[in-house]
């Protein structure tokens, strides 16, 4: 009984001296080993600074700099340490009001009375100089270190996008964002925002009582770097960009312009435009809310957003489609002449009947009716939704009615109906080729942006392929771009078949009746399809797609302008002179270039 008596005392003994050595250990750990509560303990007079990282600079194919950063700084405000403070010296020292200290100040009460927020963002260098020297009499403010985007040459306003702050959407669904950050929210800004915006680090320093910044807390062992964003080189040609500007300035519309063997955007334009500085710093708000209330939309990018009704563009698919069918060949004629012999009138006076090169030289609107219901009325096809669907099928292969891959984010679709949209409206029975005669000269329900009209230029100059558009040409420190840049896609038709379709646009500018041959360029051969697009609200929309040269095309161009008439005489020669500005380095239609800088289709009313 005894024994057993000295094994329980040595028992619990042996527990409550385990317990008490834990116990020991443990405050050692903290009071002495750890800084965790230390840390925590010193919070009141520690502030921890985001370092944030300089955005990675932006060039262009041939190293001319798009975008660069400039220093600027954030005042920053933590309510809680506020004191009394001399407002109306406040308000001259930044250059606002005492009505907007208010606001801000309570903005930044509602958001966090222990956090801090962003009370003035983006103050100029000089601004800060004078705030600083006077930042002590301002327990809670203190500032942050950024940058400010700078561009160099007021172009490709809307492909270079720019920054804005965060909302609370984007800090929900990425823990990298706090209140205060800011991200790209167009264009590439926003497409490559996460090459772009590098990593943040931090730097905890000590503060005294009025505010004044007394070095890093322990020699800065807790602090991180910032990792700088990468910089980037475009695909875009600065020079061929501004160029491609200035032809298009008083007009509305798009232009692209595509390397057919690559996929590289060359050029981006949509018209009207806007300098990109306007939508910097702190004028951003008062710009961005007078570009939005601007009744000609200068903040669309007409040039992958708008879609518009192709036109005779658009007969270069309806060729090849015809083409792979076996409904059509290079020596089937069609006539256009005589009362009641066409559905669709023929707007060109030419001889009749025509055969397949000529008829797309001329752009006969009759002998592509006669095409299209060739292709619809075959034998094989039970309902005209199967034959409907199936030639559908051949024209979406091309990059019709969905977003082309790549980098290029935004995109609008396009338009091309499918049967139940014609079902919807017709019944089931209640429609034929001639109630949808209008897709076979690109009127009617089909409308493409110009960026997919470019890619269908560059897909003919190619022969039957392209490769995703894109405007990401190489990035710093990595050898290769992602392999999704460089997956060829193919239509739906044979690479034979090209040939007679690049041939019979070749007529469009070397024929003795081509509809752009006033614009044919001696010692270049080139490709081109002239475009009238029917606009139900005014003037016809002006549209043209070419490449050149014939052989090994280095250049894919598309072009619309809003409200300009004829393809042959605005886009036509506005796409010819990108190709000939690019290929040559200099134009000799130096007429037709006066010609196209100086027309207005803004102010002519």
């Amino acid at each position: 009984m005894k024994k057993a008596l000295e094994r329980r005392k040595f028992v619990i003994f042996t527990m409550f001296f385990t317990v008490g050595i834990i116990f020991i250990i443990r405050l050692f750990i903290l009071q002495v080993w750890s800084d965790e509560y230390k840390l925590s303990a010193d919070n009141n007079v520690l502030r921890y600074v985001t370092q944030y990282p300089s955005r990675g600079l932006v060039y262009d194919r041939n190293g001319k700099l798009l975008i660069y950063n400039e220093a600027a700084y954030d005042i920053m405000v933590l309510p809680k340490q506020l004191k009394d403070f001399d407002t109306l010296e406040l308000c001259r020292l930044l250059h606002i009001d005492k009505e907007e200290v208010r606001k801000r100040l309570k903005a930044a009460r509602i958001y966090s009375p222990y956090k801090p927020s962003i009370f003035l963002e983006q103050v100029s260098k000089e601004d800060f100089s004078y705030f600083e020297e006077k930042m002590f009499k301002y327990q809670g403010f203190y500032v942050q270190a950024r940058t400010l985007r700078k561009y160099p040459n007021p172009i490709a306003a809307h492909v270079l996008g720019y920054i804005g702050e965060v909302d609370n959407a984007v800090i929900e669904k990425d823990p990298y964002y706090k209140m205060g950050d800011y991200i790209g929210k167009s264009g590439i800004e926003k497409w490559h925002e996460d090459i772009l915006r590098g990593e943040k680090g931090i730097k905890i320093k000590l503060v005294d009582v009025h505010n004044r910044e007394m070095g890093s807390f322990q020699d800065g062992k807790y602090d991180t770097l910032a990792v700088p964003g990468k910089n980037i080189h475009m695909t875009l040609d600065a020079d061929l960009q501004a160029y491609a500007e200035q032809l298009m300035h008083n007009k509305i519309g798009g232009v692209v312009a595509i390397e057919p063997a690559t996929g590289e955007v060359l050029v981006m334009v949509s018209e009207p435009s806007y300098d990109p500085n306007l939508l910097v710093g702190r004028i951003r708000a008062k710009n961005f809310r007078n570009l939005s209330l601007d009744t000609l939309k200068p903040l669309f990018s007409r040039a992958i957003m708008a879609a518009y009704p192709p036109g005779s563009s658009f007969k270069t698919i309806n060729t090849l489609v015809g083409l792979q069918e076996g409904v059509l060949n290079i020596n089937t004629a069609y006539g256009c002449r005589g009362p009641g012999s066409t559905p669709i009138a023929c707007s060109h006076n030419h001889a009749s009947p025509l055969s397949l090169l000529h008829a797309i030289e001329q752009s006969c609107n009759p002998y592509f009716w006669a095409v299209y219901k060739s292709i619809l009325d075959q034998p094989k096809f039970a309902t005209m939704q199967e034959a409907y669907n199936h030639w559908r099928d051949y024209v979406v292969s091309f990059g019709v009615a969905s977003i082309l891959p790549g980098d290029i984010l935004d995109q609008s679709k396009g338009v091309l109906p499918t049967d139940a949209y014609f079902n919807k409206y017709y019944g089931l029975k209640g429609w034929r080729p001639i109630t949808i005669r209008s897709l076979s000269i690109g009127q009617g329900e089909v409308q493409l942006t110009p960026l997919q009209l470019a890619n269908v230029a560059a897909t003919i100059a190619n022969r039957g392929f392209y490769y995703p558009p894109h405007l990401l040409r190489s990035v710093e420190g990595e050898d290769e771009l992602s392999t999704e840049y460089k997956e060829k896609v193919t239509p739906k038709v044979d690479r034979r078949y090209y040939d007679i379709l690049v041939e019979g646009m070749r007529l469009v500018y070397e024929g003795d009746h081509g509809s752009a041959r006033y614009y044919r360029m001696d010692s270049i051969s080139s490709c081109g399809k002239t475009g009238t697009a029917q606009n139900p609200h005014g003037e016809n929309h002006s549209v043209f797609i070419c490449f050149a040269p014939v052989e090994n095309p280095v250049i894919a161009v598309a072009v619309v302008v809003e409200n300009a008439g004829y393809g042959a005489t605005w886009a036509a020669p506005i796409a010819t002179l990108i190709m000939e500005k690019y290929i040559r380095g200099h134009v000799k239609q130096t007429a037709t270039e006066e010609r196209m800088m100086k027309a207005d289709f803004i102010h002519k009313w």
